[in-house]
Protein backbone atom coordinates (compact mmCIF):
# COMPACT_ATOMS: atom_id res chain seq x y z
CA UNK A 1 0.00 0.00 0.00
CA UNK A 2 3.33 2.46 1.03
CA UNK A 3 4.73 1.28 -2.48
CA UNK A 4 1.30 2.49 -4.16
CA UNK A 5 1.00 5.43 -2.31
CA UNK A 6 4.42 6.58 -2.97
CA UNK A 7 3.74 5.62 -6.88
CA UNK A 8 1.00 8.13 -6.92
CA UNK A 9 2.96 10.75 -4.92
CA UNK A 10 6.11 11.08 -7.15
CA UNK A 11 3.84 10.84 -10.08
CA UNK A 12 1.57 13.81 -9.25
CA UNK A 13 4.56 15.42 -7.80
CA UNK A 14 5.63 15.58 -11.55
CA UNK A 15 2.34 16.51 -12.58
CA UNK A 16 2.53 19.72 -11.01
CA UNK A 17 6.09 20.43 -11.71
CA UNK A 18 5.31 20.33 -15.59
CA UNK A 19 1.98 22.63 -15.10
CA UNK A 20 4.43 25.30 -13.28
CA UNK A 21 6.43 24.91 -15.87
CA UNK A 22 3.55 25.44 -18.38
CA UNK A 23 2.51 28.14 -16.04
CA UNK A 24 5.61 30.16 -15.92
CA UNK A 25 4.95 30.29 -20.02
CA UNK A 26 1.67 31.85 -19.38
CA UNK A 27 2.26 34.36 -16.16
CA UNK A 28 5.21 35.78 -18.39
CA UNK A 29 3.36 36.13 -21.47
CA UNK A 30 0.25 37.31 -19.49
CA UNK A 31 2.69 40.00 -17.79
CA UNK A 32 3.84 41.24 -21.25
CA UNK A 33 0.76 41.85 -22.74
CA UNK A 34 0.69 38.68 -25.17
CA UNK A 35 -2.48 36.80 -25.34
CA UNK A 36 -2.65 33.56 -23.77
CA UNK A 37 -5.87 31.29 -25.02
CA UNK A 38 -5.70 28.16 -23.33
CA UNK A 39 -3.88 26.78 -19.94
CA UNK A 40 -4.29 22.83 -19.51
CA UNK A 41 -3.31 20.51 -17.18
CA UNK A 42 -3.10 17.40 -19.06
CA UNK A 43 -3.52 15.80 -23.27
CA UNK A 44 -6.52 14.25 -24.59
CA UNK A 45 -10.38 14.92 -23.77
CA UNK A 46 -11.20 17.40 -21.71
CA UNK A 47 -12.67 16.52 -18.09
CA UNK A 48 -13.26 20.01 -16.82
CA UNK A 49 -12.37 23.54 -17.93
CA UNK A 50 -13.22 27.23 -17.08
CA UNK A 51 -13.08 30.18 -18.59
CA UNK A 52 -11.71 33.85 -16.92
CA UNK A 53 -11.31 36.96 -19.22
CA UNK A 54 -9.27 35.70 -22.44
CA UNK A 55 -8.16 31.96 -21.24
CA UNK A 56 -9.76 28.83 -21.07
CA UNK A 57 -7.89 26.79 -18.11
CA UNK A 58 -8.55 23.17 -17.65
CA UNK A 59 -8.05 19.50 -17.14
CA UNK A 60 -7.32 16.87 -19.64
CA UNK A 61 -7.69 13.12 -19.41
CA UNK A 62 -4.45 12.09 -19.93
CA UNK A 63 -2.17 13.04 -16.76
CA UNK A 64 0.64 13.09 -19.06
CA UNK A 65 2.16 16.63 -18.98
CA UNK A 66 0.29 20.10 -20.16
CA UNK A 67 0.18 23.17 -22.14
CA UNK A 68 -0.58 26.65 -22.34
CA UNK A 69 -1.60 28.40 -26.39
CA UNK A 70 0.37 31.75 -26.50
CA UNK A 71 -1.06 33.63 -29.94
CA UNK A 72 1.67 34.17 -32.59
CA UNK A 73 4.37 31.89 -31.08
CA UNK A 74 5.99 32.03 -34.49
CA UNK A 75 5.45 34.22 -37.84
CA UNK A 76 3.57 31.03 -39.72
CA UNK A 77 0.70 30.09 -37.04
CA UNK A 78 -2.23 30.40 -39.12
CA UNK A 79 -4.85 30.66 -36.65
CA UNK A 80 -4.40 34.32 -35.60
CA UNK A 81 -6.98 36.53 -35.16
CA UNK A 82 -6.54 39.83 -37.41
CA UNK A 83 -7.55 41.70 -34.18
CA UNK A 84 -4.67 39.86 -32.03
CA UNK A 85 -2.05 40.48 -34.75
CA UNK A 86 -0.51 43.32 -32.20
CA UNK A 87 -0.18 40.80 -29.67
CA UNK A 88 0.99 37.86 -31.52
CA UNK A 89 3.93 36.44 -29.36
CA UNK A 90 6.53 36.87 -32.57
CA UNK A 91 5.82 40.67 -32.65
CA UNK A 92 7.29 41.29 -29.37
CA UNK A 93 10.86 42.11 -28.51
CA UNK A 94 13.65 39.56 -28.43
CA UNK A 95 14.46 40.04 -24.81
CA UNK A 96 10.66 39.55 -23.65
CA UNK A 97 9.95 35.95 -25.87
CA UNK A 98 13.47 35.05 -24.89
CA UNK A 99 11.55 35.43 -20.97
CA UNK A 100 8.59 33.59 -21.66
CA UNK A 101 10.16 30.72 -23.51
CA UNK A 102 12.99 30.47 -20.73
CA UNK A 103 10.26 30.63 -18.05
CA UNK A 104 9.15 27.09 -18.52
CA UNK A 105 12.92 25.98 -17.06
CA UNK A 106 13.13 28.44 -14.55
CA UNK A 107 9.80 27.15 -13.03
CA UNK A 108 12.05 23.60 -12.82
CA UNK A 109 15.22 25.34 -11.42
CA UNK A 110 12.99 27.56 -8.85
CA UNK A 111 10.62 24.46 -7.59
CA UNK A 112 14.08 22.67 -7.67
CA UNK A 113 16.14 25.30 -5.23
CA UNK A 114 13.03 25.83 -2.95
CA UNK A 115 13.11 21.85 -2.34
CA UNK A 116 16.40 22.20 -2.08
CA UNK A 117 16.70 24.65 1.04
CA UNK A 118 13.37 22.84 2.41
CA UNK A 119 15.19 19.37 2.54
CA UNK A 120 18.38 21.13 3.69
CA UNK A 121 16.67 22.48 6.56
CA UNK A 122 13.72 19.79 7.49
CA UNK A 123 15.20 16.36 6.00
CA UNK A 124 18.73 16.56 5.06
CA UNK A 125 20.78 17.32 1.83
CA UNK A 126 24.03 14.37 1.15
CA UNK A 127 26.97 15.06 3.43
CA UNK A 128 30.07 16.55 1.14
CA UNK A 129 32.58 14.36 2.94
CA UNK A 130 30.76 11.44 3.08
CA UNK A 131 31.91 8.76 -0.47
CA UNK A 132 29.67 9.13 -3.16
CA UNK A 133 32.10 6.81 -5.36
CA UNK A 134 34.00 3.99 -5.24
CA UNK A 135 37.12 5.86 -5.41
CA UNK A 136 36.28 8.24 -2.65
CA UNK A 137 35.07 5.16 -0.71
CA UNK A 138 38.52 3.45 -1.18
CA UNK A 139 40.39 5.86 0.44
CA UNK A 140 38.45 5.91 3.77
CA UNK A 141 40.12 4.43 7.01
CA UNK A 142 39.40 0.60 7.30
CA UNK A 143 37.12 0.44 10.12
CA UNK A 144 34.62 -2.42 9.25
CA UNK A 145 31.02 -2.82 9.68
CA UNK A 146 30.49 -6.73 10.46
CA UNK A 147 27.92 -8.65 7.53
CA UNK A 148 26.21 -11.64 9.23
CA UNK A 149 27.32 -13.77 6.28
CA UNK A 150 29.32 -13.94 2.73
CA UNK A 151 27.29 -13.93 -0.35
CA UNK A 152 29.61 -16.35 -2.61
CA UNK A 153 27.90 -15.91 -6.06
CA UNK A 154 28.60 -12.28 -7.62
CA UNK A 155 24.91 -10.82 -6.92
CA UNK A 156 23.96 -7.72 -4.54
CA UNK A 157 21.71 -8.87 -2.26
CA UNK A 158 21.33 -9.37 1.50
CA UNK A 159 21.71 -12.90 3.29
CA UNK A 160 19.59 -15.97 2.65
CA UNK A 161 19.28 -19.34 4.32
CA UNK A 162 22.34 -21.51 3.33
CA UNK A 163 25.10 -18.38 2.81
CA UNK A 164 28.40 -19.04 4.58
CA UNK A 165 28.11 -16.84 8.59
CA UNK A 166 30.90 -14.00 8.01
CA UNK A 167 33.93 -15.11 8.95
CA UNK A 168 34.84 -11.89 10.81
CA UNK A 169 32.11 -13.05 13.19
CA UNK A 170 33.91 -16.10 13.89
CA UNK A 171 36.94 -14.20 14.47
CA UNK A 172 35.23 -12.18 16.74
CA UNK A 173 35.41 -8.60 14.75
CA UNK A 174 33.55 -5.97 15.85
CA UNK A 175 31.68 -3.06 13.92
CA UNK A 176 33.57 0.11 14.57
CA UNK A 177 37.33 -1.97 14.46
CA UNK A 178 40.02 -1.00 12.16
CA UNK A 179 42.39 -2.95 10.50
CA UNK A 180 45.95 -1.93 10.13
CA UNK A 181 47.17 -5.51 9.26
CA UNK A 182 46.41 -8.80 7.10
CA UNK A 183 49.43 -11.42 7.05
CA UNK A 184 51.81 -8.60 8.36
CA UNK A 185 51.23 -6.30 5.22
CA UNK A 186 50.16 -3.02 6.39
CA UNK A 187 46.61 -1.70 5.80
CA UNK A 188 45.76 1.98 5.80
CA UNK A 189 42.73 2.87 4.01
CA UNK A 190 39.47 0.73 2.32
CA UNK A 191 41.28 0.29 -0.43
CA UNK A 192 44.50 -1.00 0.61
CA UNK A 193 42.80 -3.85 2.72
CA UNK A 194 40.13 -5.00 -0.38
CA UNK A 195 43.30 -5.34 -2.33
CA UNK A 196 45.37 -6.89 0.50
CA UNK A 197 42.28 -9.16 1.21
CA UNK A 198 41.64 -10.03 -2.57
CA UNK A 199 45.70 -11.18 -3.39
CA UNK A 200 45.56 -13.49 -0.58
CA UNK A 201 44.32 -16.89 -0.94
CA UNK A 202 41.56 -18.21 0.92
CA UNK A 203 43.03 -19.84 3.82
CA UNK A 204 43.62 -18.69 7.68
CA UNK A 205 45.40 -15.34 7.75
CA UNK A 206 45.99 -12.88 10.68
CA UNK A 207 44.66 -9.50 11.50
CA UNK A 208 45.77 -7.09 13.43
CA UNK A 209 43.07 -3.81 14.17
CA UNK A 210 42.45 -1.58 16.53
CA UNK A 211 39.50 -1.71 19.09
CA UNK A 212 38.62 1.41 21.44
CA UNK A 213 42.12 2.51 21.00
CA UNK A 214 43.78 -0.99 21.54
CA UNK A 215 46.26 -2.90 19.31
CA UNK A 216 45.08 -6.87 19.10
CA UNK A 217 45.28 -9.57 16.61
CA UNK A 218 42.73 -12.34 15.12
CA UNK A 219 42.95 -15.22 12.89
CA UNK A 220 40.41 -15.34 10.11
CA UNK A 221 39.25 -18.31 7.69
CA UNK A 222 39.08 -16.34 4.30
CA UNK A 223 36.28 -17.39 2.48
CA UNK A 224 36.75 -17.96 -1.21
CA UNK A 225 33.67 -15.85 -3.35
CA UNK A 226 33.11 -14.64 -6.75
CA UNK A 227 33.89 -10.98 -7.92
CA UNK A 228 34.59 -8.59 -10.41
CA UNK A 229 38.83 -7.72 -10.71
CA UNK A 230 38.95 -4.20 -8.79
CA UNK A 231 38.08 -0.88 -10.52
CA UNK A 232 36.67 -3.27 -13.76
CA UNK A 233 33.24 -3.19 -14.87
CA UNK A 234 33.10 -5.05 -18.20
CA UNK A 235 31.25 -7.87 -16.86
CA UNK A 236 34.60 -10.39 -15.77
CA UNK A 237 34.43 -12.60 -12.75
CA UNK A 238 37.12 -14.18 -9.98
CA UNK A 239 37.57 -16.45 -6.90
CA UNK A 240 38.96 -13.89 -4.25
CA UNK A 241 38.93 -14.04 -0.86
CA UNK A 242 36.76 -12.23 1.89
CA UNK A 243 36.14 -11.45 5.42
CA UNK A 244 32.38 -10.86 5.40
CA UNK A 245 33.14 -6.67 6.07
CA UNK A 246 31.87 -4.16 4.94
CA UNK A 247 33.02 -0.36 5.11
CA UNK A 248 31.85 1.36 8.56
CA UNK A 249 31.70 5.30 7.47
CA UNK A 250 32.50 7.39 10.40
CA UNK A 251 30.41 10.11 9.21
CA UNK A 252 27.12 11.16 9.02
CA UNK A 253 25.39 10.70 4.90
CA UNK A 254 22.64 13.29 5.33
CA UNK A 255 23.42 17.03 7.48
CA UNK A 256 20.60 19.10 7.91
CA UNK A 257 21.50 23.09 8.40
CA UNK A 258 20.18 26.20 9.91
CA UNK A 259 17.68 28.00 7.65
CA UNK A 260 20.66 30.41 6.79
CA UNK A 261 23.24 28.22 6.70
CA UNK A 262 20.86 26.15 4.11
CA UNK A 263 21.27 29.06 1.60
CA UNK A 264 24.92 28.34 1.20
CA UNK A 265 24.56 24.34 1.13
CA UNK A 266 21.50 24.89 -1.37
CA UNK A 267 24.05 26.85 -3.65
CA UNK A 268 26.91 24.43 -3.37
CA UNK A 269 24.58 21.27 -3.84
CA UNK A 270 23.11 23.44 -7.29
CA UNK A 271 26.74 23.81 -8.25
CA UNK A 272 26.98 19.82 -8.04
CA UNK A 273 23.92 19.03 -9.59
CA UNK A 274 24.46 21.44 -12.34
CA UNK A 275 27.91 19.59 -13.24
CA UNK A 276 26.30 16.13 -12.50
CA UNK A 277 23.50 16.88 -14.92
CA UNK A 278 25.43 17.82 -17.82
CA UNK A 279 28.00 14.72 -17.49
CA UNK A 280 24.90 12.51 -17.12
CA UNK A 281 23.49 14.44 -20.57
CA UNK A 282 26.88 13.51 -22.41
CA UNK A 283 26.74 9.58 -21.19
CA UNK A 284 23.02 9.06 -22.74
CA UNK A 285 24.20 7.59 -25.81
CA UNK A 286 26.91 5.32 -24.57
CA UNK A 287 23.83 3.79 -22.04
CA UNK A 288 21.76 3.04 -24.64
CA UNK A 289 23.45 -0.37 -25.48
CA UNK A 290 22.52 -1.19 -21.63
CA UNK A 291 19.16 -0.49 -22.00
CA UNK A 292 18.61 -2.72 -25.05
CA UNK A 293 20.98 -5.45 -22.88
CA UNK A 294 18.56 -4.86 -19.43
CA UNK A 295 15.09 -5.65 -21.52
CA UNK A 296 16.90 -8.69 -22.88
CA UNK A 297 17.47 -9.51 -19.33
CA UNK A 298 20.59 -8.38 -18.61
CA UNK A 299 21.12 -6.98 -14.96
CA UNK A 300 20.16 -3.15 -14.94
CA UNK A 301 22.80 -0.85 -14.95
CA UNK A 302 22.36 1.58 -11.95
CA UNK A 303 23.40 4.52 -14.00
CA UNK A 304 21.31 3.97 -16.73
CA UNK A 305 18.93 6.43 -18.15
CA UNK A 306 14.78 6.11 -16.44
CA UNK A 307 11.81 7.52 -17.33
CA UNK A 308 9.05 9.29 -15.58
CA UNK A 309 7.57 5.56 -14.92
CA UNK A 310 10.74 4.30 -13.44
CA UNK A 311 11.25 7.77 -11.54
CA UNK A 312 7.77 6.76 -9.78
CA UNK A 313 8.62 3.24 -9.12
CA UNK A 314 11.90 4.37 -7.41
CA UNK A 315 9.82 7.13 -5.32
CA UNK A 316 7.31 4.65 -4.24
CA UNK A 317 10.03 2.23 -3.38
CA UNK A 318 11.40 5.14 -0.83
CA UNK A 319 7.87 6.11 0.71
CA UNK A 320 7.89 2.41 1.30
CA UNK A 321 10.89 2.10 3.37
CA UNK A 322 10.59 5.72 4.75
CA UNK A 323 13.40 6.85 2.38
CA UNK A 324 11.97 9.96 2.38
CA UNK A 325 15.35 11.98 1.58
CA UNK A 326 15.69 9.20 -1.48
CA UNK A 327 11.60 10.93 -2.86
CA UNK A 328 12.97 14.61 -1.80
CA UNK A 329 16.48 14.02 -3.71
CA UNK A 330 15.02 12.44 -6.88
CA UNK A 331 12.24 14.83 -7.48
CA UNK A 332 14.89 18.02 -7.18
CA UNK A 333 17.24 16.06 -9.55
CA UNK A 334 14.41 15.30 -12.08
CA UNK A 335 13.35 18.83 -12.30
CA UNK A 336 16.83 19.95 -12.62
CA UNK A 337 17.16 17.63 -15.72
CA UNK A 338 13.79 18.27 -16.88
CA UNK A 339 14.88 22.10 -16.79
CA UNK A 340 18.49 21.82 -18.41
CA UNK A 341 17.00 19.23 -21.13
CA UNK A 342 14.50 22.01 -22.31
CA UNK A 343 16.97 24.31 -22.83
CA UNK A 344 18.53 22.53 -25.76
CA UNK A 345 18.69 24.49 -29.10
CA UNK A 346 16.30 21.92 -30.44
CA UNK A 347 13.09 22.22 -31.80
CA UNK A 348 10.20 21.80 -30.40
CA UNK A 349 12.08 22.29 -27.24
CA UNK A 350 11.82 25.99 -25.76
CA UNK A 351 15.67 26.53 -25.93
CA UNK A 352 14.94 25.97 -29.59
CA UNK A 353 12.42 28.17 -29.86
CA UNK A 354 15.08 30.78 -27.94
CA UNK A 355 17.99 29.66 -30.34
CA UNK A 356 15.80 30.38 -33.39
CA UNK A 357 14.86 34.18 -32.28
CA UNK A 358 18.26 34.73 -31.20
CA UNK A 359 19.65 33.96 -34.83
CA UNK A 360 17.33 35.67 -36.50
CA UNK A 361 18.59 38.60 -34.74
CA UNK A 362 22.10 37.96 -35.19
CA UNK A 363 21.62 37.15 -38.52
CA UNK A 364 19.51 40.64 -39.19
CA UNK A 365 22.62 42.57 -37.37
CA UNK A 366 25.16 40.75 -39.88
CA UNK A 367 22.89 41.40 -42.99
CA UNK A 368 22.59 45.33 -41.70
CA UNK A 369 26.06 45.47 -41.49
CA UNK A 370 26.81 44.10 -44.73
CA UNK A 371 24.48 46.73 -46.20
CA UNK A 372 21.70 43.78 -47.23
CA UNK A 373 18.10 44.23 -46.43
CA UNK A 374 16.89 42.12 -43.21
CA UNK A 375 15.98 38.83 -44.08
CA UNK A 376 13.07 38.65 -41.66
CA UNK A 377 12.05 35.75 -39.94
CA UNK A 378 12.86 31.68 -40.15
CA UNK A 379 10.60 29.74 -41.73
CA UNK A 380 9.41 26.88 -39.20
CA UNK A 381 7.96 25.21 -41.62
CA UNK A 382 11.30 24.35 -43.41
CA UNK A 383 12.62 23.52 -40.09
CA UNK A 384 10.01 20.81 -39.57
CA UNK A 385 12.09 17.39 -40.93
CA UNK A 386 14.63 18.46 -38.08
CA UNK A 387 11.69 18.86 -35.59
CA UNK A 388 10.02 15.63 -36.77
CA UNK A 389 13.57 13.87 -36.91
CA UNK A 390 14.17 15.33 -33.05
CA UNK A 391 10.17 13.95 -32.22
CA UNK A 392 10.90 10.43 -33.28
CA UNK A 393 14.12 10.22 -31.89
CA UNK A 394 12.91 11.55 -28.64
CA UNK A 395 10.08 9.20 -28.60
CA UNK A 396 11.84 6.21 -29.67
CA UNK A 397 14.42 7.18 -26.42
CA UNK A 398 11.55 7.42 -24.17
CA UNK A 399 9.93 3.87 -25.05
CA UNK A 400 12.98 1.91 -24.78
CA UNK A 401 13.58 3.83 -21.13
CA UNK A 402 10.16 2.74 -20.54
CA UNK A 403 10.23 -0.65 -21.41
CA UNK A 404 13.60 -1.17 -19.70
CA UNK A 405 11.62 0.57 -16.76
CA UNK A 406 8.91 -2.15 -16.77
CA UNK A 407 10.55 -5.07 -17.98
CA UNK A 408 13.92 -4.70 -15.70
CA UNK A 409 13.11 -1.28 -13.62
CA UNK A 410 16.24 0.05 -11.28
CA UNK A 411 15.25 -0.79 -7.88
CA UNK A 412 16.89 0.55 -4.37
CA UNK A 413 17.03 -2.70 -2.80
CA UNK A 414 18.13 -6.02 -4.51
CA UNK A 415 15.56 -8.34 -5.68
Amino acid sequence: MLYLLGVVAFALAILISVSLHEAGHMLTAKRFGMKVTRYFVGFGPTIWSFKRGETEYGLKAIPLGGFCKIVGMTPQDDDVDPADEPRAMWRFPLWKRTVVMGAGSAAHFMLAVVALWFGAVFVGLPNPDFPASEEQARQEPAVISVGECVVVENVARACAPGDPVSPAIAAQLRDGDRITAIDGTPVNTWGDMLEVVRATPPKTAEIAYVRDGVADTTTVELAAVKRPPLGQTDGAVETVSAIGVGLNIQKPAMVTYGPIDALGATVDYTGNMAVGTFEAMQRIPEKIPALFAAISGAERDMDTPISVVGASRLGGEAVQHGLWEFFLLLFISLNFFVGVFNLLPLLPMDGGHIAIAWFERARSWLFARLGKPDPGRVDYFKLMPLTYGVLLIGGAFMLLTVTADVVNPITLFSR
